[in-house]
């Protein structure tokens, strides 16, 4: 009796065990340094501030977690928690590859408007029955293109050019539309490619070509403007169903709070960048009315309107206004 007492007599004195504090682990595969670093380095610092003790935010760059496909789809078997992610997001939600029409998208002002749109809660409902949660869209930027052989001023200049593309039909058909010889890679493989030759060049954003080093295998930029491309945050419904709901209201709100700060840090860095990169390639304007009607046909092209939808198209184009 008197060691039980001891018991109870220690166990009233002690405090009370502190909360398991959730972590949060977030994959990219673009590298430290980058936008999507400096993007995710700002959510963890808001977050953890929001939720103090709550939760404590983990960035892996370069696909440190594995390949960006595999990381997607652990999501919704709860291998992985979260993913900042770019055009692999189109094989496990179609209606995200709007972006992949060219010429939609004037400004990023633009973009933002489409996010609040009906149209941008299509997009995230697009998500539904994948075991994944959009988040927030956050920056990426507009795709220029580079390549190691000529400047490309109007469409006929990409014949012949082996262009690296993501692994999506969508985009690879607008390469091939426009002439090139578009050879889908993983963003990984990109450099290396350059690099030994396998291909001419790639299209990302300016920022991309910075902080990738592209710079070192291309001596050509083209502002080409083709497609603007946003990263989408997303977080598998495994992860968030672990959380205790007002720390999971913290998670997701916290994301869409960073969201209009990405697009004006993006549109100072993307002037910034372009004009230090300048020193490093020859960068060049391009006819933009050559390349918008040399690239109309893609609108009506069942690669584009059988994945996004129609409806997806016509909601999008009610968002921006285009007739």
């Amino acid at each position: 009796m008197t060691r039980n007492f001891l018991f109870a007599s220690v166990a009233a004195i002690l405090p009370a065990a502190a909360s398991a504090e959730a972590v949060l682990q977030i994959n990219s595969s673009l590298p430290e340094g980058s936008f999507a670093h400096v993007f995710l380095q700002e959510y963890e610092t808001r977050l953890e501030a929001a939720a103090p003790g709550e939760i404590d935010v983990q960035i892996f760059m370069s696909n440190t977690l594995g390949k960006e496909e595999d990381v997607l789809q652990g999501l919704s078997l709860g291998t992985h928690h979260a993913s900042l992610s770019a055009s692999a997001v189109s094989q496990i939600n179609s209606r995200t590859a709007i972006f992949d029409l060219p010429y939609l998208f004037e400004d990023r002002a633009a973009v933002q408007a489409f996010a609040a749109s009906p149209a941008g809660e299509m997009l995230a409902d697009g998500f539904d029955g994948t075991g994944m949660v959009l988040a927030a869209m956050w920056d990426n930027g507009f795709r220029q293109i580079t390549n190691k052989v000529r400047p490309i001023v109007v469409p006929a200049d990409l014949e012949g050019l082996k262009i690296r593309t993501p692994t999506s039909k969508q985009r690879v058909e607008m390469f091939n539309t426009l002439g090139a010889n578009a050879t889908p890679l993983s963003f990984g493989e990109v450099y290396s490619a350059l690099d030994q030759g396998t291909i001419d060049g790639q299209e990302n954003p300016a920022n991309v070509v910075d902080t990738a080093k592209l710079y070192e295998v291309q001596g050509y930029m083209s502002l080409s403007n083709h497609v603007y491309l946003p990263t989408f945050l997303v977080f598998g419904e495994p992860f968030l169903a672990s959380l205790d709901p007002a720390l999971k209201e913290t998670v997701m709100s916290v994301a869409q709070d960073v969201a209009p700060w990405t697009f004006e840090w993006g549109e100072n860095t993307d002037a910034e960048t372009i004009a230090a990169l300048a020193d490093k390639m020859e960068i060049n304007e391009i006819d933009f009315a050559a390349f918008q009607a040399a690239s109309a046909p893609l609108y009506a092209s069942p690669t584009f309107v059988d994945v996004i939808g129609e409806d997806m198209i016509a909601a999008t184009k009610a968002a921006l206004g285009i007739e």
